[in-house]
């Protein structure tokens, strides 16, 4: 009778996934309480509207940060406004809840998203990390003995792990993620063009112009913000060959800790990813050419999985209901 719920929760974006259902939930990972009070005035695209335009009597916040909590309470009430709008208000069962979290949160963080789960409305939270779920999410037989080599890059945090057995063998994570490549060009176009510009913008360029390597032909695209000399509006034209400036410090971060990974590998299963490759899911898997990066710098077939921003979403849903397999290798809090 009870809901099976897998939640992503993650830096950027909110997924949500219901048994029978499939994924019915993706929203910004982003709430507008009230300052005064504490109330909620509004969760996810709505809220997402109101950053950098929002009131002095509305605080809006990212609650999420490198994938951990950083607001508890808003965090704790945005987790309640999505359970409700999914399983609805008057349900008589609560939901049990499967929920990501980085490989490398630490038990005080992973101790924070569980309590917040259940302080939310569910009966029991799991929590499950990322890789797993990503590999799960991605259909990767992670059943059998062959090594497999997963590499998720979200909005805070990159995951990679290789899997075998239903188990994580060797992992590593750095807190560099998509949001560090919006940071990286937001800096880049304030050093060399003198224009102040948001979040939102930043994300603008990247998914329009951003590229891992060089392109054949430039892309362009014009970004507003203001003057930071005159302090007027202005509007500059950014190319693609600048964005790749920009970010290739947090891209080499990247590439690094996936060689780090494979450097501790053991040799039976470093033989078997070698010859199947590895697979990447997360938004900012979709950034042009990050995959042939990744296949020249480890000398590896890389692959991007089918949908990848739903991966992680669709394997905490997959691990709720094979959750007797796979109870050992859940975290423990």
């Amino acid at each position: 009778m009870n809901m099976h719920i897998g939640i992503d929760l993650g830096t950027t974006n909110v997924l949500v996934y219901v048994e029978g259902k499939g994924i019915v939930l993706n929203e910004p990972s982003v709430i507008a309480v009230y300052t005064e009070d504490g109330s909620v005035r509004a969760v996810g695209d709505e809220a997402r509207e109101m950053l950098g335009r929002a009131p002095q009597m509305v605080s809006v916040y990212r609650p999420m940060r490198d994938g951990v909590i950083a607001h508890y309470s808003v965090t704790e009430a945005m987790l309640s406004y999505f359970l409700r709008k999914v399983s609805g208000r008057w349900r008589f069962f609560a939901p049990d809840v499967m929920v990501c979290i980085p490989g490398g949160a630490t038990s005080v963080e992973s101790r924070a998203v569980r309590h917040a789960t259940l302080a939310a409305g569910a009966r029991n939270a799991y929590l499950i990390p990322e890789p797993l779920a990503a590999a799960l999410g991605a259909n990767v037989p992670i059943d059998g003995p062959d090594g497999n080599l997963v590499v998720s890059i979200g909005g805070g945090t990159t995951e990679v792990a290789v899997i075998s057995l239903n188990g994580i063998v060797v992992k590593n994570s750095i807190r560099v993620g998509g949001n560090k490549l919006d940071d990286a060009i937001a800096a880049y176009i304030k050093r060399q063009h003198n224009l102040l510009i948001g979040d939102r913008a930043a994300e603008e360029v990247k998914i329009q112009v951003g590229t891992a390597l060089p392109l054949e032909r430039d892309l362009e695209c014009d970004v507003r913000g203001r003057d930071q000399v005159s302090g007027m509006p202005r509007s500059v034209t950014i190319r693609s060959t600048e964005v790749l400036e920009a970010i290739s410090e947090p891209l080499q971060q990247i590439v690094e800790i996936v060689k780090s990974v494979l450097e501790r590998t053991p040799p039976e299963l470093a033989s078997d990813i070698y010859n199947k490759g590895m697979i990447m899911t997360g938004g900012t898997a979709m950034l042009r050419g990050l995959d042939t990066l990744m296949a020249q710098a480890t000398e590896i077939p890389c692959q991007i999985a089918e949908n990848p921003m739903n991966c992680v979403a669709l394997g905490t849903g997959k691990a709720l209901e094979e959750l007797n397999i796979l109870k050992r290798s859940l975290v423990e809090v």
